[in-house]
């Protein structure tokens, strides 16, 4: 386990979502490497807490799929494999076809004018070099597009899979020279808002998940 694992503090936020965000963001970094142990015990006294919000936090983390439960063996960082990859993006891809099909038809000026703020926002974070917060702008560009569909169980389903996502999300931007790709379709795809193209969003919206399949694929088999 790293040397460096601190509990990065929140006044606002409940001991266990503190622990979760500390340990999250350790498997995302790499600090915490896939198949670690994570053992409640041994971190619980690393970061100075008692043994409940670790074990909260381990399920937290579970639902995200960065995290697993051995049975006779207890919790450790979870392996990302083609398969599970695969699967959430898979549907991720269909839910954003027709999360952005019901945009097109319903999406307000004021809500282009903020996706198209968004858009440059996300272009502007790429030069941070700073890894969550290019994320959450990426995060936010879709969400807005989510919003638009005004079908509040459709935006359930898709906060559901973006927790399950994320690391993938992550692996994706941890490479900058797949910000151009990126800045491109989101183009593609505000364009096509704009001119309420449905075929022409919906392509860029499934050309937006292949890329990101592809170059992920390609980063698990070179850490296997």
């Amino acid at each position: 386990m790293t040397d460096d694992l601190t509990l990065n503090m929140d006044a606002y936020l409940p001991l266990r979502d503190v622990v979760f965000n500390t340990l999250r963001e350790a498997i995302l970094k790499g600090e915490l490497k896939p198949g670690e142990r994570l053992m409640e015990l041994q971190l619980a006294a690393k970061l100075g807490v008692s043994r409940t919000p670790i074990r909260e936090a381990i399920r937290m983390l579970e639902q995200e799929g960065l995290a697993v439960t051995i049975p006779r063996k207890g919790a450790e960082v979870a392996k990302m494999t083609e398969k599970d990859m695969e699967d959430v993006l898979q549907i991720r891809d269909a839910l954003d076809e027709l999360a952005s099909s019901i945009a097109c038809e319903q999406m307000t000026k004021e809500q282009l004018d903020t996706l198209t703020e968004t858009m440059h926002e996300f272009e502007e974070s790429t030069k941070s070099k700073d890894l969550k917060k290019i994320a959450a702008a990426d995060v936010q560009f879709h969400d807005i597009i989510y919003q638009a569909t005004g079908n509040p169980k459709l935006v359930n389903m898709l906060n559901n899979l973006r927790e399950q996502m994320y690391r993938y999300r992550v692996e994706y931007l941890k490479d900058e020279r797949n910000y151009p790709t990126l800045m491109r379709e989101h183009s593609e795809i505000v364009e096509g808002l704009m001119t309420k193209d449905k075929g022409r969003v919906t392509e860029a919206m499934h050309k937006h998940v292949k890329n990101q399949v592809v170059a992920v694929k390609e980063m698990i088999r070179e850490q296997e």
